[in-house]
């Protein structure tokens, strides 16, 4: 079965390269890192804070938006496109079951998303540090940071499946991906401040938002993120939000999650006739 898996791994990694999704996805993580690194390098002296710190900072936000939609963009069709190129037939007669055609996908796409991570976010660090010196804190921060936006970003590669799985064709896989994007990463934070603010600081805000909050992928691995370092925590200015939450909460959602969606999109997977 594992040499099945990374058969079919190393075929769909094969296909990236070839469509060049590897070095796209590298280009786009590594300029908008290197851009925020020294768009943000300003408050250093303000803060107390190396320039690393700043840059983790700053980047912790923007993977939080681009780990995902890059996750989204790599699985949106990785069944819906099968089945409109009329491929899926072919590929269900391989001598492998649909959890472990769907595991190689994930597999490949996943660390094929990491190596543009440690790349991208990885080269904006390594400036950083050069330029605005960097401590043995934002070092690991900046190894966590890398860690949890590629684990981030195997949520919605699993996602994605789902969706693919469900969608008629690649281009209303590619809307309901979107549709995905966006109330994961935009409309439920704005919702949950809709809720904030009718709520007035009651029960809600101090017991019930903070849960609900970490509920969702995105931003559990921002509140991992800002609580496990004290400099992020004052670069970002979320420290108290984070500090509301007992330390193991964000984690354990953030690494529930890529299990939950994986196996939410084979049981629909299951489903999918050729």
């Amino acid at each position: 079965m594992i040499a099945r898996i990374f058969a079919l791994a190393r075929a769909e990694m094969l296909i990236l390269r070839r469509n060049w999704w590897l070095m796209m996805a590298t280009g786009i993580m590594m300029l908008f890192a290197l851009a925020l690194t020294f768009a943000g390098s300003a408050p250093t002296g303000t803060l107390g804070v190396d320039m690393l710190t700043i840059s983790v900072s700053s980047m912790t936000t923007l993977a939080v938006y681009l780990a995902p939609l890059l996750a989204l963009m790599m699985s949106f069709d990785a069944i819906a496109g099968e089945r409109d190129r009329g491929t899926l037939s072919l590929l269900l007669t391989y001598p492998a079951g649909r959890g472990e055609i769907l595991m190689g996908k994930f597999l490949a796409q996943v660390t094929a998303l990491g190596i543009a991570t440690a790349l991208g976010l990885g080269s904006a660090g390594i400036v950083a540090a050069l330029y605005g010196g960097a401590s043995p804190e934002s070092l690991i921060a900046l190894s966590r940071l890398i860690a949890t936006a590629t684990l981030l970003g195997a949520v919605f590669v699993a996602l994605g499946y789902g969706l693919s799985a469900l969608a008629k064709s690649p281009a209303a896989a590619a809307g309901l991906a979107a549709g995905l994007w966006l109330v994961f990463v935009v409309l439920f934070d704005l919702g949950l401040l809709g809720a904030v603010v009718m709520d007035g600081g009651g029960i809600f805000t101090q017991k019930i938002f903070p849960w609900v909050m970490v509920a969702n992928p995105a931003d559990a691995f921002r509140v991992w993120n800002i609580a496990a370092s004290e400099g992020v925590a004052l670069a970002s200015g979320m420290g108290g939000a984070a500090k509301t939450l007992p330390n193991w909460a964000a984690p354990v959602s953030l690494l529930l999650w890529p299990l939950l969606a994986f196996v939410s999109a084979r049981a629909v997977f299951r489903r999918v006739e050729p």
